[in-house]
Formats: C-alpha cells, sequence, structure tokens
C-alpha cells in the first residue's frame, strides 16, 4: 500500500510547456465511485492499462492500490463504466526537483488544466513554478471522480475558475 499525497493546482497560461519532457494520452473512468472510496481504470497511450483503488476522504492524503491490467480487460470493462470518461493530455514538467503533472483536459472538460504535485513534504508557495495559480487541494469539483459524475454544464473552465 502507498499512501498519496497529492496537492492540486489550477494552471496559468502556457509558461510550463516550455519545460514539459513528456506527455501521456490517458483514458480514464469510474467502476465505483463512493464518500471515501473509488475505482477506476485508466488507460494509458492505448498501451497499457491500470487498475486503481482509492480509499479514505481526508485529501490530500488516501491510502492507493495500483495494479496493471491486461489492456483488452480494461477495454472490455468501459462499458461498465459509471458517469463520463475523462480523457486528457498529461504533461510531465520539472521544477526544482519535483515532477508536477499538468492535465489538460478534453471534451466537455476542454480549457481546464490542473497541475498536480505528488510529494511526501510540503513545498512553499515561493517555490512553486510561476505558472502554478490557485491551489485547490481539497476542493472536490476538482476530483477526477466528481468530474466524472458532474453534470458538465456546471463544470465550464470559466465556472471552475471562480
Amino acid at each position: 500500500m502507498a499512501k498519496e499525497i497529492e496537492r492540486k493546482f489550477l494552471v496559468r497560461g502556457d509558461a510550463w510547456r516550455a519545460h514539459a519532457s513528456r506527455v501521456l494520452a490517458i483514458r480514464q473512468f469510474y467502476l465505483s465511485i463512493g464518500p471515501d472510496r473509488s475505482t477506476r481504470i485508466r488507460i494509458i497511450n492505448d498501451t497499457q492499462a491500470k487498475l486503481t483503488f482509492k480509499f479514505g476522504s481526508n485529501l490530500p492524503e488516501r491510502d492507493e492500490f495500483e495494479y496493471d491490467l491486461p489492456l483488452d480487460e480494461a477495454m472490455e470493462m468501459q462499458a461498465f463504466a459509471i458517469g463520463s470518461i475523462i480523457e486528457k493530455q498529461r504533461h510531465l514538467v520539472q521544477h526544482v526537483g519535483y515532477t508536477y503533472e499538468v492535465d489538460v483536459f478534453c471534451g466537455d472538460l476542454a480549457g481546464l488544466v490542473v497541475a498536480e504535485l505528488e510529494t511526501p513534504d510540503y513545498v512553499p508557495r515561493d517555490m512553486l513554478p510561476e505558472w502554478i495559480g490557485r491551489e485547490v487541494t481539497g476542493d472536490q469539483r476538482y476530483s477526477n471522480a466528481v468530474l466524472a459524475l458532474s453534470d458538465k454544464s456546471l463544470l465550464s473552465p470559466a465556472a471552475l475558475a471562480v
């Protein structure tokens, strides 16, 4: 078991793009979502799949279990998704020894750009990159599980930026 400690931020501008080292095409969906747990399948670059269980409601720290899943089985299970399938481009961006995962959402969530930072230590505001905007850690509106279940008309990038 691994503890996931994750902070989320809105992203300002495109300055981060010059520092992106890798991009992953992600399609993810949920098989179950509860107040303190979720079961997610993530398909990465249409070549690999991961099954993830998350437990706990104490954001930003939760218990996470992740396993490789045969791609053909993951594709088949997509028919059992609850809510919407989330599609995004994940850009890996290095800054002062930390890797930021900048997610650029597609489809109904196009225009939403969120950076995640998973690290065991607290990174003070003055060490964050200049393109990091408002911290939204703990704001459930930015949880991928909530994004999958929500009415997309309420989730426009302009509405989420408030």
